[in-house]
């Protein structure tokens, strides 16, 4: 084993330890808040630790309270997470301030600052005239952003997004995107083929 393989098996280990008195707090919260609400509270407190000891702690805590949170990932200063069900696969980056409901994020995956993925379009009732949104059932869903894609800065993600796709800055995910384009605009919209590109360079 490396020296670097070394250290990185001891920070990953102090981390752990100091997860533990979190991950213990976040136990008693759940049976009276639920663990949806209760790992969010618990994300928020963690979201403020800076620096690379920050990012090492959120990981060790993540790995016991989601889905899947994958030794390789990093989770940036001020990112919160609100549904247990997330996935976040191996190299995955996710940026600072960045806010995830119920998502797989797949590995090699670039989520850069200010990104909001929801869980899915229809998170609240709006049809019911006669009463408050906030009363009104509304739908959850799972997205997926699929391996290899870039997700520019202050996106907002509602739905799936393939393979290998980049999406713009500022752009407004509300469909599925398919593999390996460029997408990006409010409602999002497919620009081009990556495919094209690589073939414009050969040419």
């Amino acid at each position: 084993m490396s020296l670097r393989a070394v250290a990185k098996w001891l920070a990953r280990a102090a981390a752990s330890v100091a997860a533990f008195p979190f991950l213990v707090a976040h136990a008693l919260k759940v049976p009276l808040m639920g663990k949806d609400r209760a790992l969010e509270g618990s994300t928020q407190l963690l979201a403020i630790f800076p620096g690379l000891c920050g990012e090492y702690v959120r990981r060790a805590f993540l790995a016991w309270t989601i889905r899947e949170c994958d030794p390789t990932a990093t989770i940036s200063f001020g990112t919160i997470l609100s549904k247990r069900a997330t996935r976040i696969g191996p190299n995955a980056y996710v940026g600072p301030y960045c806010s995830l409901g119920s998502v797989t994020i797949e590995r090699d995956v670039l989520i850069a600052t200010g990104v909001h993925i929801l869980s899915g379009a229809r998170m609240h009732g709006t049809e019911d005239l006669g009463r408050p949104i906030r009363e009104q059932a509304g739908e959850f869903t799972h997205v997926t952003i699929g391996a290899g894609s870039w997700v520019g800065a202050g996106a907002v993600v509602m739905a799936d997004v393939g393979r290998d796709v980049i999406v713009g800055a500022g752009a407004v995910v509300t469909r599925p995107i398919a593999d390996a384009v460029i997408a990006a605009g409010v409602p999002a919209r497919v620009i081009r083929s990556r495919a094209e590109d690589k073939a414009m360079e050969r040419g």
